[in-house]
Order: structure tokens, then C-alpha cells, then sequence
């Protein structure tokens, strides 16, 4: 039985050509960036030229992109790095719905004397702006959003979000894992803050990630040691990764019309015929269109166990999860589902389905017939 996988949010597979652009600098190119003879200089040369070339796909100053190891630590860096630049601004807004890194990172700050205040959300996941418009204050320092929701697949609007911010003078900071390659990211029009960036998300190696930093923005660095990153962030620059972001990244740029074209047919191809097969079943989030990841679909089955039905569709050859990978390890009920209204019957019946450059109408097809088996197994 052929493996189908549908977790994309999780994470994606490296491209062949992604691969390829790394190989060199595991093998012959693999110079320390910081070492001033000819095969350190060629490595610290490829970094900025792959910076050049993740600037382009976001329409940023290359000298505002800090990589990082992962989505993970360039939040972290964004949210403490802000709160302990600007010490006297006690206020951080987020919302219920953000994940774990931003939340975790903004529950640590409260132990140093920082206060979280959370922005109402709908039933879809939508931000309440103007409830986002009344909670700003003179305490207020930033404000952080998840762009493109991991778990039930929401799109925010950066643009009104951003008037916002930048209305009450307050800085922005964007979790945009998910949201890169499936939404147009323009920073230089948007005129954000922060942008937090993943590049096992769109088809990149794990473990490099980027923060944008607009530029003149003042921040604390979390890593201490040498100067690479222009001094925001020591270590010895991960040269293949880097390269490998870079390439996926472009790839993403350049082919993102397509790809979204094709992920929001097929997701909506695979719902209606699960929703044929299952009349009960439940979307969380946005219906399929602009507002909604393409691809992504959070479905919650009444009167079932989600682990349950995960477990048999595995055992099936069909690999989803039941929610964020982060907290795949938890049985704790989604925060986001809590958040969201969905009522805790359905919160322990739901799977995600995340479809994939690779995802066939063949694939959606067999997937339907391996789910009704799933469900008759349980």
C-alpha cells in the first residue's frame, strides 16, 4: 500500500534541486565563514549572496535578515530580544490561538515582570482589530501574530493589523512558518517589524531559520560569543542550510501561484468527499478560499478519538496528526480548538490533513477509502 503523506505543516520533504544546491558545501566548500583564507572567504561570500537572495523573495535589506536555527529560536529572539531592549514597556499582545513558541516565550517574560495580554479571536480564528485597537496602551510594547495558523489553517490581515500597530506607534512582530510560499509577504510595503521563518516548511533542510529585523530596529542578542550575524547572533554560520533556505526559498517565491492554485483544489477536492462519506464532519477555520492556508484541512469527527483514528489511518499508510506537531507528544486538548469555541467532544475527534507539492487526485481519492476503513477499525 502506498504511503501517503499529510502533514506538510509538520514539515515537507527537501527538493532534489534543494539538495543539490546544499551538497557542495558539505564537501568541497566547507570553509568557516569567519576564516580569512580563500575557502573561508568563498563561504562567507555564498551567506551573502544567499541573504541577497532571501531579501528578494520578501522585498527586505538584506542587512535586516539574522538566521537562526529554526521558526522556534527566531521568535524567542524576537520576543526577549524586543522586551529586554525596551525594559520601561511592560505589555505584550498576542493572541490564545499563536503557537507554543510564541506563547512559551511570552509566559517566561511574565516571570521577569512582563504582562501577556491576549487579543480576542472568532470562531474562525480571526483577530477582533478593533478589540486589538483598544487594547494598545502607553505600556504596550509589541505586538506578536501568527500569520498563517498551524492548526486550523486561519490567514490574518497583515496589512490592517499592521495599521494598527503602527497607528499607536507600537512594533510588530509576524510568525509567518506556515504562511511563507502559500501568501504574498512584500516587508517593504507591509512596513512590520519582525518576521519569524522556518525552512523546513517550504521544502528547505530543519534546523535554519531566519528573524527579519527591520532595519535601524534596536534588539538583544540571546546568543553571546563571536560576531557573525552582523554581532545579533554568535556561532559559526550553517553554511549548507543556509544556501539550502535560500533555494527553497526562491523556488517558493517564483512558483507560489501554481502551487497555491493547485494545494486549494485539491483540498477542496478531499473535503468534499470526506464530507460525502462523513456529513457530520467538522472544518475548523476559515472555509477553503483567501483566508485559509491552501491545502489545509482540520477536521473534527464527532463520537471519535482523534489519536485513535491517527493511529489507524497510520496503520493504513496514511500519516496525518492530530494537531500541531510541537505537541504531538501532549494529550492535552488543541489550546487553538479551546480558543476557537469548538466544543470539547469534537476537540478529541479531530485530525489535520496538510496536502503537499506531491499530493495527487489519486492520492485524495485513496485517502477517502483508507479513512472510511480507518473508521471502521476503531
Amino acid at each position: 500500500m502506498k504511503p501517503i503523506y499529510l502533514d506538510h505543516s509538520a514539515t515537507t520533504p527537501v527538493s532534489d534541486h534543494v539538495f543539490l544546491a546544499m551538497r557542495p558545501y558539505f564537501e568541497d566548500a566547507y570553509g568557516n565563514p569567519s576564516s580569512l583564507y580563500e575557502i573561508g572567504a568563498a563561504a562567507k561570500r555564498t551567506i551573502n549572496n544567499a541573504r541577497k537572495t532571501i531579501a528578494m523573495t520578501l522585498n527586505a535589506d538584506p542587512t535586516s535578515i539574522y538566521f537562526t536555527s529554526g521558526g522556534t529560536e527566531a521568535t524567542n529572539f524576537a520576543i526577549k530580544g524586543l522586551a529586554f531592549k525596551n525594559p520601561h514597556l511592560k505589555e505584550i499582545l498576542t493572541t490564545q490561538v499563536e503557537h507554543h513558541a510564541t506563547l512559551h516565550a511570552c509566559e517566561f517574560m511574565e516571570t521577569l515582570g512582563r504582562k501577556t495580554v491576549y487579543i480576542p479571536v472568532d470562531s474562525e480564528g480571526m483577530i477582533d482589530l478593533e478589540a486589538l485597537d483598544r487594547l494598545i496602551n502607553k505600556e504596550t510594547l509589541m505586538v506578536s501574530i501568527i500569520h498563517g495558523n498551524n492548526e486550523i489553517g486561519t490567514i490574518q490581515d497583515l496589512e490592517k493589523i499592521a495599521a494598527i500597530t503602527k497607528k499607536h506607534n507600537v512594533l510588530l512582530h509576524v510568525d509567518a512558518v506556515q504562511s511563507f510560499g502559500h501568501v504574498p509577504i512584500d516587508l517593504d510595503a507591509l512596513k512590520i517589524d519582525c518576521l519569524t521563518l522556518s525552512a523546513h516548511k517550504f521544502y528547505g533542510p530543519k534546523g535554519i531559520g531566519l528573524l527579519y529585523i527591520r532595519k535601524g530596529l534596536l534588539i538583544t542578542p540571546l546568543i553571546h560569543g563571536g560576531a557573525q550575524e552582523m554581532k545579533h547572533r554568535a556561532g559559526t554560520e550553517n553554511v549548507p542550510y543556509i544556501v539550502g533556505m535560500a533555494e527553497a526559498m526562491k523556488s517558493a517565491h517564483l512558483g507560489m501561484t501554481s502551487h497555491v492554485t493547485s494545494l486549494r483544489a485539491r483540498a477542496d477536492r478531499l473535503y468534499q468527499r470526506i464530507k460525502i462519506r462523513f456529513p457530520s464532519v467538522r472544518l475548523n477555520g476559515p472555509m477553503i478560499g483567501d483566508t485559509r492556508l491552501p491545502g489545509h484541512l482540520s477536521l473534527s469527527f464527532p463520537d471519535i478519538n482523534g489519536f485513535e483514528l491517527a493511529f489507524q489511518l497510520n496503520r493504513l499508510g496514511v500519516y496525518v496528526s492530530t494537531g500541531s506537531a510541537c505537541s504531538a507528544s501532549s494529550m492535552l486538548p488543541s489550546h487553538v480548538l479551546k480558543a476557537i469555541g469548538v466544543p470539547s467532544d469534537l476537540i478529541n475527534g479531530t485530525i489535520r490533513m496538510t496536502l503537499g507539492l506531491k499530493t495527487s487526485d489519486a492520492d485524495i481519492d485513496d485517502v477517502v477509502e483508507r479513512l472510511v476503513q480507518a473508521m471502521d477499525a476503531l
